[in-house]
């Protein structure tokens, strides 16, 4: 299981931390989601910060295993809140988000039965 969880951690931190360096560099595609959703550039700023902290999170619970458990946690609330985000603005475009949402959770679950049975 460990094996399981150190793989889905470093995968989603790497996912993390692409997403949330686009989120400061600003290509044409993010701002045009950004848009779609209603977000300002200092709200894109606040929701890379946050992805990048994550990917931090997850890094650091190679080590420290709780730091990774709480991390993946967090993203599933940033999945799920960029999820209610689309439908409030009635964006259909929304399979990234689901498709992070549901890494996450899956991430969340293997990690916490790696830290919390063990």
């Amino acid at each position: 299981m460990h094996i399981a969880a150190l793989i889905l951690s470093v995968l989603l931190a790497v996912a993390m931390l692409q997403s949330g360096v686009m989120k400061f560099v600003r290509p044409a595609w993010i701002r045009e989601f950004a848009e779609a959703v209603h977000l300002t550039d200092s709200q894109l700023v606040v929701l890379g910060s946050l992805q990048i902290a994550a990917t931090a999170g997850l890094i650091s619970g190679i080590w420290f295993p709780p730091f990774a458990v709480a991390a993946a946690i967090g993203l599933v609330l940033y999945f799920g809140g960029a999820i209610v985000a689309h439908i409030r603005s009635g964006d259909p475009n929304m399979l990234g988000a689901m498709i992070f949402l549901a890494f996450s959770i899956a991430t969340s679950i293997v990690l916490g039965l790696t830290v919390f049975l063990a």
